[in-house]
């Protein structure tokens, strides 16, 4: 039985970059020989193991074989008689099929570290072929090695599209899709994974709504990118750039949805695309299954930003309403969240990318000023229970008013 460290563990120290999990590959054992040295077996497809100690990943080396679409349609083989080589041959990329010895020595049998100095991102064989999550992760470590310029090899980008026209991606599962995609957008330049999915055509399968950015035109005095799909990906790396936050990237993205669908007649003006956009980003989480904390940011940015945007021509009326609209009495930091998403939009375009959001200081100034009114104390002094909402938000718009430095009057 012998023991190799494997994958990303290998490729990170090669690139000077942080280690942060460890996964190992056996040969040469059985699951008895290792459960009867205390590892706890976790997989259910394969053989996978916790190690009692460390709880790093221990899988016995395997092989594949295809026996239907996706990336579940697969017979493992996984016994003693598997070689290390034969193991990393089944991996996506040469620089994940990277492998140590217990003496520290490197396993290389594919060209990986080559790849590695010459930042290029390359399928190890014809293999890659049978699993259309494979694209996903591609276009994933292109966002992900962005600084360093990681470039997909033409060979391994052509077999990507042959998947794509083969229908692969059409059978791939909305969470193993959504999770990838959330992997993504906490890389440091998530569009480059977008990028990567457009150009083997992946993206106007998976994900039509982003697709059909490109190509629509904006108004070029407030978008010098003119492009919506320019800037959409502008946007989403501000967004990384700005917050760590996938709530909020994940917001970024989905904004400007509803310029996709903006009738040619009126282009470049996108009027009405805030609400458009609300209905196609429900869809899209429920095409694929987006937990309800990211779908619930991303409808309040989309049908508000426009609005958040212009604070300054708002009157201490609509301000309140758009506190109450947004729940942000009750849920302060999803507002600050929505914030940082038009801070995002507003700065992810053209020279605009070091300028500072103005508008959020001053909802943030607002929305202090409102919380101050004590709306318990309001409703107590109201007789008719009817009139006590109303009675709180004329509350507010008062107290907002007398705060403002211009002294802008009641709606």
């Amino acid at each position: 039985m012998k023991t190799y460290l494997v994958g990303g563990a290998v490729r990170d120290r090669l690139l000077g970059r942080p280690v942060t999990e460890r996964d190992y590959v056996v040969v040469g054992a059985t699951p008895q020989q290792l459960v009867a040295q205390g590892y706890q077996q976790v997989g259910k497809d394969f053989p996978v193991f916790l190690h009692p100690r460390t709880k790093d990943e221990y899988a016995l080396a395997r092989t594949e074989r295809k026996t239907a679409p996706g990336y579940r349609g697969f017979i493992v083989h996984a016994e003693p008689d598997v070689t290390l080589e034969e193991d990393l041959r089944r991996r996506d990329l040469t620089i994940n099929a990277l492998a140590e010895d217990e003496a520290g020595r490197l396993i290389d049998h594919f060209g990986g570290q080559a790849d590695l100095e010459d930042h290029v991102l390359r399928h190890v064989s014809d293999a890659f072929a049978e699993d259309p999550v494979r694209i996903l992760r591609v276009a994933r470590f292109a966002a992900r090695y962005a600084d360093m310029d990681f470039k997909i090899a033409d060979e391994t980008m052509h077999l990507m599209r042959s998947m794509v026209e083969a229908g692969e991606v059409d059978a791939l599962v909305p969470e193993r899709v959504w999770q990838e995609l959330l992997k993504a957008l906490s890389e440091e330049k998530p569009s480059r994974f977008f990028d990567a999915l457009r150009e083997c055509g992946a993206l106007e399968r998976l994900f039509p709504e982003i697709d059909r950015l490109w190509g629509v035109p904006q108004p070029e005095k407030w978008h010098p990118e003119v492009d919506t799909g320019v800037h959409a990906m502008m946007v989403i790396d501000m967004s990384a750039r700005i917050t760590r936050d996938t709530e909020v990237r994940f917001a970024a993205l989905t904004h400007d949805f509803g310029k996709g669908t903006t009738p040619p007649e009126i282009l470049p003006s996108h009027r009405g695309h805030e609400e458009r956009g609300v209905e196609l980003i429900e869809d899209f989480c429920r095409r694929f299954r987006v937990p309800r904390r990211y779908r619930d940011l991303a409808i309040v940015a989309a049908r508000y930003h426009g609005r958040i945007h212009k604070v300054d021509e708002l009157r201490p009326g609509t301000i309140v309403d758009l506190f109450e609209a947004t729940d942000a009495f009750r849920r302060p930091a999803r507002f600050e969240q929505a914030l940082l998403v038009c801070e995002a939009d507003y700065r992810g375009r053209g020279t605009y990318a070091e300028r500072e959001y103005e508008q959020a200081k001053r909802w943030r100034e607002y929305l202090s000023a409102v919380i101050e009114v004590d709306a318990g104390k309001v409703a107590a002094a109201t007789e008719d229970p009817a009139m006590i909402p109303e009675r709180i938000r004329t509350a507010r718009i008062q107290h907002l008013a007398q705060a403002r430095s211009d002294g802008w009057g009641e709606s």
